[in-house]
C-alpha cells in the first residue's frame, strides 16, 4: 500500500473518531448537564498538556530529520572517497590503474543495485559488498610504487579507502530504525491523551467544534507518520538516495 494512502487513511480515521466520540459522549449526557462552562482548571491543564506534547513532538522530527540527513551524509562521504580513489589511480601504471577502477566500479554497482534494495528491506549491508570494498583495498595496498610521483598519490589512495571504509560502516549503523520503543510509546499515548483532553472541554456537535476537533486529530496523526516516516533513513518514503553515487558514477546502474 502506498505511502500517501496509509497517511491519508490514517489522517482521516482520526477525525473520523473524533467525530463518533463526540456524537456518543453527546448522545449519553445527562439532560441538565452544563455543556457552557468548562472549569478554569481543565483549560489550564488542557494547554499546558498541549504545550508539552507539542514540544515533544518537535524534539522527536528533529531527531528522526538529523538521523536522516546523517545517513545521507555518510553515503555522499562514501561516493565521494571512492570517486577520489577512481580518479587519483591516474598516475599508476595503465594495468593497475584499470584494475582499481575496474573494482570500484564493481562496488559501486552493486551498492546502488543490490545492497540498496538488502538495506531497505532488511537493515543490513551485504557481505558481498564488503568483499568488494576490500578488493579495492587490497588493489591500493598491495601495490608498491615505482616512482616519487606514485608514491606521493600512495597514501592519499590509502586514506581515501580508509575513509569510504569508515563511511560504509557509518552507513550500516545508519539502516536501522533510530527511534527507541519506549519513545513511540510515549508519542502514540501522548497523542492519544491530548487528543483525549478535547473532549474534557465539552465540545458540541456544531459543525465548527466538529471540524477544528477533527482537523487537530488528523495533524497529530500526521505528524506522527512523518516521524515514523523519517524514522528508517534508507527503507521508507523520505529515505536517503543513491544519487551521491549515481552522480559521480554515471554507469553505475549499468
Amino acid at each position: 500500500m502506498p505511502e500517501w494512502l496509509v497517511l491519508t487513511l490514517a489522517m482521516v480515521a482520526a477525525g473520523v473518531v473524533v467525530v463518533i466520540i463526540t456524537f456518543v459522549r453527546h448522545r449519553r449526557a445527562s439532560d441538565d448537564e452544563d455543556i457552557t462552562e468548562t472549569p478554569d482548571v481543565i483549560e489550564y491543564m488542557t494547554m499546558w498538556i498541549g504545550v508539552v506534547y507539542a514540544i515533544v513532538l518537535g524534539l522527536a522530527i528533529a531527531g528522526v530529520w538529523e538521523a536522516r540527513s546523517a545517513a545521507q551524509d555518510h553515503v555522499q562521504a562514501e561516493a565521494v572517497a571512492l570517486h577520489e580513489i577512481s580518479e587519483r589511480v591516474r598516475v599508476y601504471p595503465p594495468d593497475v590503474r584499470d584494475r582499481i577502477r575496474e573494482d570500484v566500479n564493481a562496488y559501486v554497482g552493486h551498492v546502488v543495485t543490490t545492497e540498496w534494495d538488502v538495506m531497505a528491506d532488511r537493515g543490513e549491508v551485504t557481505e558481498r559488498g564488503t568483499e568488494l570494498l576490500d578488493r579495492v583495498r587490497a588493489d591500493v595496498t598491495d601495490y608498491e610504487p615505482r616512482t616519487d610521483f606514485e608514491a606521493q598519490a600512495y597514501q592519499p589512495l590509502v586514506d581515501q579507502v580508509t575513509a569510504a571504509d569508515q563511511a560504509r560502516i557509518a552507513r550500516a549503523e545508519s539502516t536501522g530504525a533510530t527511534m527507541p520503543g519506549v519513545v513511540w510509546f510515549g508519542l502514540i499515548t501522548g497523542g492519544v491523551v491530548t487528543v483525549g483532553m478535547v473532549f474534557a472541554l465539552q465540545i458540541r456537535r456544531t459543525a465548527r467544534e466538529l471540524i477544528l476537533a477533527g482537523l487537530f486529530s488528523a495533524l497529530i496523526a500526521f505528524l506522527l507518520f512523518l516521524i515514523w516516516d523519517f524514522d528508517a533513513p534508507f527503507s521508507r518514503g523520505v529515505a536517503a538516495s543513491t544519487d551521491p553515487f549515481l552522480n559521480l558514477f554515471p554507469g553505475a546502474r549499468d
